[in-house]
C-alpha cells in the first residue's frame, strides 16, 4: 500500500490491479488533501493509512479504478466506507456528483496516462 501525493503511473496501476479480482485497483481519495491511498485489499485499511496520515474522516472516499477501462468508466464509485449517513451518503456509492467531480479531478491529476 501507498499514498500517494504527487503521480502515480497507469502502467503502475496496471501491475497493481494484477493482484486484484476483476483487474481493480481499491483507492481511498482524500477530497480536502488531494492524495490518494491505493493497493491495498480493502478500502478500510487504505483509509485507515490515511487517518494515521492525518486526513480526517468526512474527506475519505472509496472508489475502485479499473486501469484498463477508458476514461469515462475507469472510476467506480463504490466501497462499504462510503456509508456515512451521519455526512449525510446512505449508499455504498458517493451519492453527492459535486464530490464525485472532485474525485475524477484528483485522480485524473495525480495518475500520469
Amino acid at each position: 500500500m501507498q499514498i500517494i501525493r504527487d503521480k502515480i503511473s497507469l502502467d503502475e496501476l496496471k501491475e497493481m490491479s494484477k493482484k486484484m479480482q476483476d483487474n481493480l485497483v481499491k483507492v481511498v481519495v482524500d477530497t480536502e488533501r488531494h492524495i490518494m491511498a491505493v493497493d491495498a485489499g480493502m478500502h478500510a485499511e487504505e483509509e485507515e493509512e490515511l487517518l494515521e496520515d492525518g486526513s480526517l474522516q468526512e474527506h475519505l472516499w472509496g472508489i475502485n479504478i479499473y486501469p484498463y477501462e477508458s476514461a469515462d468508466n475507469w472510476i467506480e464509485f463504490d466501497s462499504m466506507i462510503n456509508m456515512r449517513p451521519s455526512y449525510g451518503n446512505r449508499t455504498r456509492g458517493v451519492d453527492d456528483v459535486k464530490t464525485q467531480e472532485i474525485i475524477k479531478k484528483i485522480v485524473n491529476s495525480l495518475v500520469l496516462k
